[in-house]
């Protein structure tokens, strides 16, 4: 499998993990002291970092440090915005189109000597 694709993948994963370890006990947990919350989140943490670590150490192969935590932005605003919506049962505004530019203008900026050719 490539290395792009396999770190995108690892890190896909990673952050569907950390999202939930971040704000799932937002539904589930709001009524219990935040030291369960907190616990039960760095048991989810675990899962993310085991997944996150390797993806990292594949992607620095071929990718910049700056460009992982570029490409990991992207990807938590992709899996952010639909557990927003759909788990969480918030609204989706158009803010959330307005990060995504601002994402995607980091994206160029932070990738634009490999799309350019220089």
């Amino acid at each position: 499998m490539p290395t792009l694709l396999t770190t995108v993948g690892l890190l896909a994963m990673s952050n569907v993990f950390m999202t939930l370890a971040w704000y799932g006990h937002l539904k589930h947990l709001s009524q219990k002291p935040w030291l369960i919350a907190a616990l039960v989140s760095w048991g989810i943490a675990l899962f993310e970092y085991l997944l996150q670590v390797p993806a990292n150490r594949i992607g620095h192969q071929v990718m910049t440090v700056g460009q992982l935590k570029i490409l990991q932005e992207v990807i938590t605003l992709s899996v952010f915005a639909p557990f927003s919506i759909f788990y969480l049962k918030e609204r989706l505004t158009l803010d959330y189109l307005w990060a995504a530019c601002c994402i995607m203008g980091a994206v160029f900026f932070m990738f634009r000597a490999k799309l350019t050719g220089g």
